[in-house]
């Protein structure tokens, strides 16, 4: 399924690597990797291969799950479309409160004790998504995990959520997605070492110009 995903995400460029040519981050870090999972939604083919990966790995992992909640914004057609795979209720978080109406945060019904799985398309550092699960415990959800497509596997990211006691299972991750990349050709086989390098510690750029 890793390889499956991966592939999928890099014929659409949902997942681009320019490992040459680095995108700047929001945070002023640069990063060989470009990452828009909201293109899996536009490709037929590709988001039939997401959708029922997230519902069997859901399955599998969760399979006391009550109810999807996904994050928002990018987190929400996916978990809409999982939850009708599988039968099951779901809803969103907003990132924060509303400023009308009942003020909510949460949408959708939940009942409190209600086992909760959170759909989130990428992980990086973490702090997002376990925004998402701090908001569901104190509305009296009992979330029992994570389901994303992509994860930078970032040693930020598993100690966030390794301190929120909180389980996550991607359908992909960065390490398979860079070996892919370098066995179909979108980069070279020797620039794999240059991405684990990057994505073992993001501030050191020293991968940057390496061959």
């Amino acid at each position: 399924m890793k390889e499956l995903i991966a592939k999928d995400l890099l014929s659409i460029g949902a997942v681009f690597f320019r490992p040459n040519e680095p995108f700047t981050w929001a945070s002023g870090i640069r990063s060989p990797i470009y990452c828009d999972n909201r293109l899996t939604l536009t490709s037929p083919a590709v988001r039939n291969d997401v959708e029922n990966a997230l519902a069997e790995t859901i399955k599998r992992e969760y399979p006391d799950a009550e109810l999807l909640m996904g994050t928002s914004t990018a987190g929400i057609a996916h978990a809409a479309i999982t939850a009708h795979i599988l039968g099951l209720p779901m809803g969103y978080v907003r990132s924060g409160a509303k400023d009308h109406g009942r003020g909510n945060q949460i949408e959708g019904k939940l009942i409190p004790g209600q086992k909760t799985v959170v759909v989130e398309d990428l992980i990086s550092t973490g702090g997002s998504v376990i925004e998402v699960v701090n908001v569901l415990r104190e509305a009296g959800a009992d979330v029992i995990g994570i389901v994303s497509i992509f994860t930078y596997g970032m040693k930020k990211g598993l100690d966030r959520l390794k301190e929120a006691n909180v389980k996550n299972v991607s359908l992909t991750d960065f390490d398979c997605i860079s070996q892919v990349a370098a066995d179909e050709g979108y980069i070279a086989p020797e620039d794999v070492k240059r991405l684990i390098k990057f994505r073992n510690d993001p501030s050191d750029e020293s991968w940057i110009g390496e061959k």
